[in-house]
Order: structure tokens, then C-alpha cells, then sequence
């Protein structure tokens, strides 16, 4: 799974492991997951493009790389992913921001599309899709699904927590897009939540557990 890249990072497995501490207060996740989201997009992000741009510095006139091309797009799925879009606009603050919202069934554990909204021009940006879990895979798989369909090329996916399950899945599905994990767990529970896990990252993002 060449296109899977498991963060090592001490400051990001740190603070996963502070999300996962179930005296980790709303407040705190909510700024953990920030946090995590910019650590991680500093990875995801090392092979922006750049072009060289002419500029005067109080010492002299020189040559310099600045990013180029389309402002990126990053697209949370909702509700978790919005928690952490806020890390990666710190990183590239004039990035367009698009939606999806999926919902799972508790009974299928399936998941089941209500909302799309994505940046115009979306074939010609590079495409951040956050979600902070990767249980099941489906949500994210189907995600990336509706990008390509509305003409998304290039992609990128970040997941703080994934489950085995949920990789194989994801990677077998779009083997071309680029996967980022914080951390990779052990499994799926018969809930199809992810063991040890963090619970459920958007009851704890916005204090409705």
C-alpha cells in the first residue's frame, strides 16, 4: 500500500494519544484535533507546487518560490471533518473549502450521503478530504467517489484514527489517492467502531456525547 502514509511523528502521536484519554474535555479534543490536522497537513503537503516569484527584501532584489496554481481545496466530511479543517486553512489560509455530509446507519453501519457542495474549478485543485475516523472505509471511499464523479483528479485523504479494516478497504477502492493515518489501530469492534479507538470523534468535537 505504497499510497498510505502512517504518521511517526512524537507530537502527533502525543497528542492522539490525549484524544484518546476519556478525560480529554470538549474544549481540549477540539483543539487537539486542530492541532493534529496542521501536523499532519504539513505532511500531506510537501509536494505542493511551486514557481519562482521576483521580490525585494531590505537587502536586495532576488528569486523566490512561492506556491502555484489553484488554491487547494480542503472537503471535511461532516459533521468530524470540520473539526479539522481549521489546521490545515492555518497552514494555507486562502484555501477554497467545500462539504459533504454523510450520515451511518446504525444498523448497517452503511453510509448514506445527504449533501455536496465543492469549490468551483475542482479539476484543477488539489483536493485535502478529512474525516478524523476510518472505520468501515465507506464514507470515505463514497466521498471520494462524488469528487471524481463532479471531475476532482487529484486527491489527498487524512484520517487522524484508522482501523486495518477501514485501510484495505479505502486503498482498494481508490488505489490512486494518497491516504494520510495519525495512527492505525487494531480493529473494528461489532459496532464497527474503531478499537482502542477515541469513541466518537464528532460527539466529542462539538459536546453532544
Amino acid at each position: 500500500m505504497s499510497n498510505v502514509y502512517y504518521m511517526k511523528h512524537p507530537l502527533i502521536r502525543h497528542k492522539i494519544t490525549m484524544l484518546r484519554d476519556e478525560r480529554t474535555g470538549t474544549n481540549e479534543f477540539r483543539k487537539l484535533v486542530e492541532e493534529v490536522a496542521m501536523l499532519m497537513g504539513y505532511e500531506a503537503l510537501a509536494d505542493m507546487p511551486t514557481r519562482d516569484a521576483e521580490i525585494k527584501t531590505p537587502i536586495e532584489d532576488t528569486v523566490q518560490p512561492v506556491l502555484d496554481g489553484k488554491k487547494p481545496a480542503v472537503v471535511p466530511i461532516l459533521r468530524a471533518g470540520l473539526g479539522m479543517v481549521g489546521g490545515i486553512l492555518a497552514l494555507v489560509p486562502n484555501a477554497k473549502v467545500g462539504h459533504i455530509g454523510m450520515y451511518r446507519d446504525e444498523d448497517t453501519h452503511k453510509p448514506h450521503p445527504y449533501y455536496c457542495k465543492l469549490p468551483p474549478f475542482i479539476e484543477e485543485r488539489l483536493i485535502i478530504v478529512v474525516d478524523p475516523m476510518l472505520a468501515t472505509g465507506g464514507s470515505l471511499i463514497d466521498a471520494v467517489n462524488e469528487i471524481k464523479t463532479q471531475g476532482g483528479k487529484k486527491i489527498k485523504c487524512m484520517c487522524i484514527i484508522a482501523a486495518p479494516e477501514g485501510v484495505k478497504a479505502f486503498t482498494e477502492a481508490h488505489p490512486d489517492v494518497q491516504l494520510y493515518v495519525g495512527a492505525l489501530d487494531r480493529c473494528l469492534n461489532e459496532n464497527a467502531y474503531i478499537c482502542p479507538g477515541l469513541g466518537d470523534a464528532g460527539d466529542r468535537i462539538f459536546g453532544t456525547k
